[in-house]
């Protein structure tokens, strides 16, 4: 059982109101989303497009829910991009984030990343880097991490279907890479499934790093039409391929043990994209809550 002390366990508002597709969920308000987070019985979050920016008013709304905020998505283009340009940007996001009193960032390479792509298929147009773009980005993270020490605060890479990260080749060249110190690894379930990775190899290589934990299932009937029809990534999410844990095909119950067996400490985050019309958010918040319950004691 994984000690309630250590882990605290949050939700993205991304199976209320999707980033990536607003029309999933565009009816849904940001105090319906969390408020229904708490009730499910969720202590976090991470932040969403119709999240206040007003670090005073975000704060106010969150803390009559009794919700922190956990995290949240940095788009860094260390590959295309000057990197003073993802610099600006990153110190706005951190200042924020660090205001909200989150401790780590998600941070995913978007250069020539085809997961916003409705047409491109995820696995056929996936980018690959090349050695100048590996040596720009793993400069560019270190760099990101040291502006993240100054705030006391920790990067977490996120590898990601249809980036420049996402198997378990491209997961290794990027820890080798990188000082690891400074650059930490979200360990994300959903996405090494989709990808065909093994995520209990992952996770038992990379634990001592893995500062954040993104909880994805996957439904296997809906990959294999992807993979069989050539699907986008936009288009896997419209379709259901993701959901929440314990009402997919991972089984999570070896890495939990793992995470528990290293004294893991930091956030579980459920993170289920699907459309809201089909999967009630609050149904599917409280099925995850029930899961991770009898699984871990949390």
């Amino acid at each position: 059982m994984l000690d309630k002390t250590k882990v605290k366990l949050g939700i993205a508002p991304i199976a209320w109101t999707n980033d990536d597709l607003p029309e999933l969920g565009s009816e849904n308000t940001f105090e319906q989303c969390v408020s229904e987070m708490a009730l499910a019985g969720f202590t976090g979050s991470e932040v969403g497009n119709k999240y206040p920016r007003d670090t005073k008013v975000l704060k106010k709304a969150l803390k009559l829910r009794g919700i922190h905020i956990a995290s949240a998505w940095f788009s860094s283009f260390l590959t295309t991009k000057p990197f003073e340009e993802t610099k600006t940007a990153f110190i706005k996001h951190r200042d924020f984030l660090h205001a909200m009193g989150a401790k780590v960032i998600v941070v995913a390479e978007q250069g020539h990343s085809v997961q916003g792509m409705m047409d491109v298929a995820v696995f056929d147009g996936k980018p690959t880097f090349t050695e100048q773009e590996w040596t720009d980005l793993a400069t560019g993270l270190e760099n990101l991490g040291r502006l993240a020490a100054e705030k006391d605060m920790k990067i977490v890479y996120h590898h990601h279907m249809g980036t420049g990260v996402q198997t378990t080749a491209e997961i290794d060249k990027l820890m080798a890479m990188t000082d690891e110190k400074l650059v930490y690894l979200l360990f994300d379930t959903g996405h090494l499934v989709f990808s065909g990775e093994n995520p209990e190899q992952i996770l038992q290589k990379y634990v001592k790093r893995i500062k954040h934990v993104h909880l994805k299932d996957i439904r296997s009937a809906v990959l294999a039409k992807v993979k069989r029809e050539k699907l986008s990534f936009l288009q896997a999410v419209k379709l259901g391929a993701f959901t929440v844990p314990g009402d997919g095909m991972i089984d999570y119950e070896p890495l939990f043990k793992i995470l528990n067996d290293n004294y893991y400490e930091g956030w579980f985050v459920v993170e289920a994209e699907q459309d809201p019309a089909k999967a009630n958010p609050l149904e599917y918040a409280l099925k995850a809550r029930q899961y991770i319950r009898e699984k871990t004691g949390l």
